[in-house]
């Protein structure tokens, strides 16, 4: 009931903006809300030191990217079926699931609001909410090299069995195309949906417009992760994703909790190795100028 609940309030956000595809998009998502679900690769069963977590991202989107070989260690072809096809679903399926020694010993980078209300940071070594003090509001997210710092900093001064940085890109919007009337303010966060699947959903941006803005969205982090692997010590890194987005498969646009398509839990798993080169100098952040507050805005998922 907690889910059909949830699909008939995005079902309802979108009928503001009219249309009959909102119809078919939310039986789509009542329909594959029931259907059983896929089992999903435990993360923590898995032998890594670094987990690199990129927001949103289709596995067929990173395979795509990296094809060319201009990220150095980065190779596609491998995935793995994601604890969820939201943020929440992932944080609560991967850190809940796995065993408190392991958590006592890791530390988690986070980008993404939801660690506020679906994490328990007593249970973890260090939990470091970047987005705290890092999200800008005019840019409508957090930047990923924020991020990239912090991780850098943590495996320098601290020691930790694991680590996990948790990017917020390829989300929209996208960064390196300005997209700012897609972004929210961090107190909006988990409020507002993303309109560029609804600019999407009603044809006012192309399906191959908004993918190659997913795509750019994606180079920008994916120079970040590079910049991170070559300042930091981590013989068994991962790259993955939380979870990935639907581009009108089923007519289903963006991601919503408990959808079981391959489009949505179907996420990358590259593995590589990092090495500090002791080249960058991460920046210093006031972990006390905190931008704004998510509250029980966190409660509700605000993507659709």
């Amino acid at each position: 009931m907690r889910r059909l609940g949830r699909h008939v309030a995005d079902a309802y956000r979108n009928l503001r903006h009219g249309g009959p595809d909102v119809i078919r998009e939310f039986l789509s998502r009542a329909y594959f809300g029931t259907v059983p679900s896929v089992d999903p690769d435990p993360v923590y069963a898995e032998d890594w030191d670094l987990l690199i977590v990129l927001d949103a991202c289709r596995a067929d989107l990173f395979d795509e990217v990296v094809a060319d070989g201009s990220y150095e260690g980065l190779y596609g072809g491998e995935s793995r079926i994601s604890a969820g096809s939201t943020s929440t679903e992932w944080i609560e399926g991967v850190f809940g699931d796995a065993d408190p020694d392991d958590l006592r010993d890791t530390a988690y980078i986070t980008g993404n609001p939801y660690s506020e209300s679906h994490l328990d940071e007593e249970a973890f070594g260090l939990v470091d909410e970047v987005w705290r003090y890092a999200w800008d509001d005019e840019l409508g997210t957090i930047p990923a090299r924020p991020l990239t710092d912090r991780t850098i900093a943590v495996g320098r001064e601290r020691s930790f069995d694991r680590m996990v940085v948790h990017y917020m890109q390829p989300h929209f919007p996208s960064i390196p195309d300005d997209d700012r009337d897609t972004g929210v303010t961090l107190d909006e966060f988990g409020d507002e949906s993303m309109s560029v699947w609804e600019e999407l959903r009603f044809g006012q941006r192309t399906e191959s417009e908004v993918w190659e803005s997913y795509r750019k969205n994606l180079e920008y982090v994916l120079g970040e992760v590079g910049l991170l692997l070559d300042h930091v010590d981590a013989e068994r890194v991962v790259v993955t994703a939380d979870h990935g987005n639907a581009v009108g498969e089923a007519g289903l646009y963006g991601h919503a909790e408990g959808v079981a398509l391959p489009c949505l839990r179907e996420v990358p798993w590259c593995k590589t190795t990092a090495t500090d080169r002791q080249v960058h100098e991460p920046a210093q952040y006031d972990a006390t100028a905190t931008t704004g507050t998510t509250a029980a805005r966190l409660e509700s998922l605000g993507y659709a």
